[in-house]
């Protein structure tokens, strides 16, 4: 990672401004979570303007939110799951429409936490949990939530019970919900568990009515998980903009990486028109430890990667993970090399880096996650 100057929030960073682009504001969107720092950072410390940005910021309940607003036109871009626009180029549950996604924006981040009646049932883990749905088959069906069908979140779920020899399909019901929505939902008893990003793992442990069984970091090592998704059609048309958007968010990124920025991130972050959790909450995903509940020993260190070495290029083995990962099978033939190549564009990485003014240690070489 790195090395940047810690700066509270609405400083701004040093550096030559470029001049404003004479387009209308980029309109982009995200959802209330830890990951979505980097674009916040970027407004806030003034990252956006020194690139010579107009961004206008929109705060989204979920990603069926963000993949509707994307497909009608009414987003240029948003932080989103890695598997959102190959929903979108496949027209899942909407319009066929044309993404491009020229950066990864973190790694990891991600929990599953369980409702507090289960471990007061005894559950503790995956093998446990399959004793439990066994025990109460003929009573009742285990509902967790998910954020997206074509998330990780869906797929460290799917993992994880299928991990204790839980078939999920058959024994269990997944339902999508919004990040934000989680907590309430176990907590009023309508969710058994979910896996979501944090701080809603952190909120849950903290309002007593969950606990976190297993974090992303321990079934998915490395897994890419946001992406500045961005519709092709602006990417074409405004393709200076595109390339400065991503230089700007890598600099945000190294910023949000910094263990000392942390207290005013999570600040920033806490506050009401971005995530609205208490920053003590919003805390633990950032630097750890992650309290798990239950008396269980915290987790150490942070739960998501923002910045280092290959962790921000779409290469091809990276995207083969995610369309291997987060597509139903039917799907994934649709998806040749080709057409992965045309979504997930390194180009773009690459070239943002010659305006990033952060030096950013990347390297060719492939990450070594591959398709499970």
């Amino acid at each position: 990672m790195t090395t940047a100057t810690t700066m509270a929030p609405g400083s701004s960073a040093g550096g030559m401004r470029r001049e404003p682009s004479s387009g209308g504001p980029i309109r982009l969107g995200f959802v209330p979570l830890n990951d979505c720092a980097p674009l916040i950072v970027a407004r806030e410390l003034g990252i956006f303007d020194r690139h010579g940005l107009k961004v206008r910021l929109s705060r989204e309940l979920g990603w069926a939110t963000v993949r509707d607003k994307l497909a009608q036109g009414e987003l240029d871009a948003s932080h989103a799951p890695c598997g959102l626009p190959l929903a979108l180029s496949a027209g899942l549950q909407c319009v066929p429409t044309e993404t491009v996604a020229g950066v990864i924006l973190n790694l990891e981040g991600n929990a599953i936490t369980l409702g507090q009646g289960l471990w007061d049932a005894g559950v503790r883990d995956a093998t446990t949990l399959r004793q439990f749905i066994l025990q109460n088959r003929n009573r009742r069906v285990l509902t967790f939530g998910t954020v997206s069908a074509n998330s990780s979140h869906s797929h460290l779920l799917r993992t994880w019970l299928n991990s204790g020899g839980t078939p999920v399909d058959q024994e269990v019901r997944l339902v999508v919900v919004p990040p934000p929505q989680m907590q309430a939902n176990l907590a009023a008893g309508h969710l058994d568990g979910f896996c979501a990003g944090e701080p809603w793992n952190s909120l849950a442990v903290a309002d007593g009515c969950g606990w976190i069984a297993a974090t992303s970091r321990t079934i998915a090592p490395g897994h890419p998980e946001k992406a500045l998704v961005v519709r092709a059609e602006f990417a074409r048309r405004r393709n200076e903009e595109h390339v400065a958007l991503i230089a700007a968010l890598l600099e945000a990124c190294d910023w949000c990486a910094m263990p000392a920025n942390h207290a005013s991130l999570a600040a920033l972050l806490a506050e009401r028109r971005h995530v609205g959790v208490p920053a003590s909450v919003i805390r633990h995903g950032l630097s750890g430890p992650l309290p798990r509940g239950c008396g269980l020993p915290p987790v150490s260190g942070s739960v998501a990667t923002f910045a280092g070495p290959w962790v921000h290029e779409p290469g091809p083995d990276r995207t083969a993970w995610i369309a291997t990962n987060l597509l139903d099978a039917s799907l994934r033939a649709q998806f040749s090399p080709e057409r992965l190549a045309r979504i997930f564009q390194g180009d773009c990485h690459r070239q943002a880096l010659a305006l990033s003014e952060q030096p950013h240690p990347e390297s060719p070489r492939e990450s070594s996650l591959l398709p499970a």
